[in-house]
């Protein structure tokens, strides 16, 4: 078949390769200019260790294994640490995997079949599903005719809203927003990372892979502002802290206000019936967005798109290439997976961003009489 791939996240590049592998024609369009490459370290848990084996990556994700949770403390506003952010969450394994955003890109980009292609610098603008085919239109001025059309352009998805709907309509906002930047002057640096917290909100430092990164968390309502405004983002985070300026907060938003890749997003999950409509199907975070604080995002888009694409090949094999049946086996193999993270967002955000000062000193008094085998750990 002939399939549009929507996105070259994971979630993308992950269909790109298990749908390339078994034979299609896969085209990913992605509207950035290459990879984004930004983001803190994410983890692969539970079932999708196994999946990242039957893809055959594991091996190389395993040598970009890291293990920066370990060293990561709460400090107070003279940098000193009141607290050790804790080790694993309950119900987790130890053969679960932590390693930076960019690596598991590069792997899975890396991993591509010669049947699958990138096209930076276009997206979808319209789509028609006659039924037999979906015509594309894009922001480029292309067209193209395809069997298939899957959207894995994230949580803010222009294939879910062509398809099915506003986005109002699916999410389902936490009450937490997280922006990341760039701190060049501070990379390079030796100590543990470090999180400060003032009442609902965090302002962190973290080192990994020879460069620092600004890490803010801050609780509030639904905001509303244009995703691809970087200059109305740094507003937005510069508005959460303001007065605020113990520990090291001024130089953060300093590093993020000068930062040209800042990245904001919201705590937001996406709620849908049905991941599939016609001859266009979601997977990932346009499908079933779990939030930022489940920790799970990244395990979710690989379990999706395996389980898409096995499914792909089994209607081949057994129904004459009926994508209708194998979207249905893949939503049923995938729900259990998406309820479960969802379910767990709401466990990190207390954790990490308490909303007094009281409930914080409870929360350090908390961690530091915690034994660390005992302790559960919050993916930022």
């Amino acid at each position: 078949m002939n399939l549009l791939v929507s996105g070259a996240g994971i979630a993308g590049l992950a269909c790109a390769r298990e749908l390339g592998g078994r034979g299609h024609r896969v085209t990913v369009v992605e509207h950035a200019p290459a990879l984004r490459l930004t983001g803190t370290p994410i983890d692969i848990r539970g079932d999708a260790i196994h999946t990242v084996h039957r893809m055959g990556l594991l091996p190389q994700i395993r040598k970009h294994r890291i293990r920066m949770s370990e060293h990561t403390h709460f400090v107070d506003s003279a940098g000193r640490p009141v607290a050790r952010l804790p080790l694993a969450e309950i119900g987790d394994s130890d053969d679960d995997v932590e390693l930076l955003r960019e690596d598991l890109l590069r792997i899975l980009a890396d991993a591509l079949p010669a049947t699958a292609t990138i096209r930076f610098g276009d997206s979808v603008a319209a789509l028609t599903d006659d039924g037999h085919g979906v015509d594309v239109r894009f922001t480029s001025g292309r067209t193209g005719r395809y069997d298939l059309v899957l959207g894995a352009d994230g949580q803010h998805s222009t294939v879910r809203r062509l398809v099915f709907g506003p986005e109002a309509e699916h999410l389902r906002h936490l009450g937490v927003y997280l922006a990341l930047a760039d701190h060049p002057r501070a990379a390079g640096g030796e100590g543990p990372n470090a999180i400060h917290n003032v009442p609902g909100r965090m302002a962190g430092l973290f080192r990994y892979g020879g460069k620092a990164v600004a890490v803010f968390q801050f609780r509030s309502e639904a905001i509303e502002y244009d995703h691809r405004d970087p200059d109305a983002q740094k507003e937005i985070l510069a508005d959460a802290f303001a007065g605020h300026r113990s520990w090291r907060i001024p130089e953060l938003l300093d590093a993020a206000r000068a930062d040209p890749a800042f990245f904001l997003t919201s705590a937001s999950q996406i709620h849908l019936p049905a991941w599939h409509r016609g001859r266009v199907a979601l997977v990932g975070d346009a499908g079933y967005s779990p939030a930022f604080l489940s920790g799970r995002g990244t395990s979710l888009a690989l379990t999706g798109a395996h389980f898409l694409a096995e499914e792909l090949e089994h209607a081949e094999e057994r129904e004459h290439a009926d994508h209708t049946a194998a979207f249905t086996r893949y939503e049923t193999r995938q729900r259990p997976y998406v309820r479960f993270a969802q379910g767990r967002a709401h466990l990190g955000r207390d954790r990490m961003l308490p909303p007094t000062w009281d409930a914080m000193a409870a929360r350090d008094e908390a961690l530091r009489g915690a034994a660390p085998s005992d302790a559960g750990e919050i993916t930022l």
